[in-house]
């Protein structure tokens, strides 16, 4: 069913009709000294959480691959044991094919190597202390750490509000705890995503959130009371004697109700915003730079291009296209969507590591392409068409898929026309013959609805991002002017700029996407 691998991913952006120029000056940036980023990295040890996530694991192949003189990568890893640990360190990081330019650049040495630089660490930032249970080890963490780079996260937009909550948000909160006792501790990298403006409107300034402030005029959230709402919601399901299967939708119903009450669109925004916010409220004099990342996309060169894993964003549609299965395209086709290779993101995160190590900063990045090399989704649909139409994606009987046009709708008015006359009608007709035919064709009768339904659900969790006032377009770019200071600081600075590339003016994005993007989804994706 096309379009419910289009509604679960699509993002359309329309154009900021702002002039750059006067809100720029208006942010204030002390300098910055840079240096080598290959000498920061040497003799450097290095904590990353979500060491299983796709930026996490292109993180760590880098700093391998560039500079093999680190002295250590502790890697947290959500598992029982440390013999669990290490299976997930083999079979879901370095068992991916990211790793095989290392693989073959180290031969036989590759396992000593990384048994060398690698430790695992079995834990949770869900928990205190990140749950851990040998505390040698922490001891050695604590004494040893002089970087924290938290990227533990989930992502999904429909998450359990429990779930999102302990992990999006408390997770940020018990990493700072733990940070904070690590005494060589230089910076804490928190990794976000721009998309904790939610819904509003113009340029998105690299700025903070604030506890207390919503984005819709109401009291902004409170965390002890969000604590709460979920305690007294799972307490009276299980007096209740409800079901798992029920506890789950209305943990999922409670979130996205708390995010929209307070301004954001979904339950993985609100709950990352209100992680930025612990941020702000409990770090004190540590040092921690946020990095917001617009939607990430394939590598662009490094340590190969196109490199990706799973459906990420706009994927899910290029992919429905490609099987020939996108029936139809909810977008502004002149509208702006922001995208960024992964190693871009990377390579971000490690020059701004540079930058604030051992120097306060309370600072915001935004690492994107809406303001200096946008793309629009009439972009996306050409590449995508002459992309298809010239390489057909063979399905599993070895035939080329022949992909078409295909309706576009750029408003909910037609939305709702185009799901009454394609899918309602005909529901209402097979609900007619079932009960004629004594419930006959009651199990089909129910898998149609049972679609139906969900595709209409998760038209109401992104409706925020297809359709804003009406128009399928969200009116707002990221604005970059940190992220362009310290692009500028790195050219000036004595940073291997050509290693740790960032400029998302260098992207020409009908060769990435036709030369490189596509090409990665169908050999790492398609399936």
């Amino acid at each position: 069913m096309g379009i419910l691998h289009l509604i679960k991913s699509i993002v359309s952006y329309c154009f900021v009709k702002v002039h750059l120029e006067i809100l720029r000056p208006l942010i204030i940036l002390s300098p910055m000294e840079l240096g080598s980023i290959m000498h920061f990295l040497q003799d450097k040890t290095i904590l990353v959480t979500g060491a299983t996530g796709f930026l996490a694991k292109i993180f760590v192949e880098k700093i391998l691959r560039v500079q093999p003189n680190v002295k250590k990568l502790y890697l947290l890893l959500r598992a029982r044991d440390t013999e669990s640990a290490t299976q997930r360190l083999h079979t879901e990081i370095i068992g991916k094919d990211l790793f095989r330019l290392l693989k073959e650049k180290l031969g036989t040495r590759f396992n000593s190597f990384v048994s060398e630089k690698l430790a695992v660490v079995p834990g949770d930032i869900s928990q205190e202390d990140l749950n851990l249970e040998d505390p040698i080890l922490g001891e050695e963490i604590f004494n040893q750490t002089d970087v924290i780079v938290n990227l533990a996260a989930t992502t999904n937009f429909d998450e359990r509000y429990d779930i999102a909550l302990s992990i999006n948000t408390l997770g940020v909160l018990h990493v700072l705890s733990f940070a904070k006792k690590c005494v060589k501790l230089k910076v804490l990298i928190h990794v976000s995503t721009a998309y904790v403006c939610g819904e509003r409107e113009g340029l998105i300034l690299e700025a903070p959130h604030h506890f207390g402030v919503s984005l819709n005029g109401v009291p902004g959230p409170d965390i002890d009371m969000e604590k709460k709402k979920v305690e007294d919601k799972l307490n009276q399901l299980r007096e209740e004697g409800a079901i798992e299967h029920d506890i789950e939708l209305a943990m999922k119903d409670l979130g996205t109700q708390r995010a929209t009450m307070y301004g954001w669109p979904n339950t993985y925004v609100f709950t990352k915003a209100m992680g930025e916010m612990l941020v702000g409220t409990t770090k004190g004099n540590m040092n921690v730079v946020i990095v917001r990342p617009t939607m990430v996309t394939s590598t662009y060169k490094e340590p190969f291009p196109g490199w990706i894993e799973g459906l990420r964003t706009i994927d899910s549609i290029v992919v429905a296209y490609g099987k020939g299965k996108l029936v139809c395209f909810l977008a502004n086709l002149e509208a702006v969507f922001d995208v960024i290779p992964a190693d871009m993101v990377v390579n971000a995160m490690l020059v701004a590591m540079v930058a604030h190590a051992n120097q306060p900063s309370d600072i915001i990045y935004h690492v994107g392409s809406s303001v200096v090399n946008p793309v629009m989704y009439l972009n996306l649909r050409d590449y995508s068409v002459r992309y298809f139409t010239e390489k057909p994606w063979i399905n599993r009987d070895g035939k080329p898929v022949k992909v078409g046009k295909f309706t576009i709708l750029r408003n909910m008015d037609s939305f709702r026309k185009y799901m009454y006359i394609r899918y309602l009608l005909p529901l209402k007709g097979l609900e007619l013959v079932n009960a004629a035919s004594c419930q006959y064709f009651q199990k089909m009768y129910l898998d149609f609805n049972r679609k139906i339904r969900t595709v209409l659900r998760l038209v109401e969790l992104y409706k925020p991002y297809l359709f804003f006032n009406g128009v399928a377009c969200f009116a707002h770019r990221f604005d970059n002017t940190n992220t362009e200071k310290l692009l500028s600081s790195a050219r000036q600075g004595g940073v291997e700029t050509e290693l740790f590339y960032f400029d998302t003016k260098m992207i020409d994005w009908e060769d990435y996407f036709i030369n490189i993007h596509f090409p990665g989804i169908i050999k790492y994706a398609f399936k």
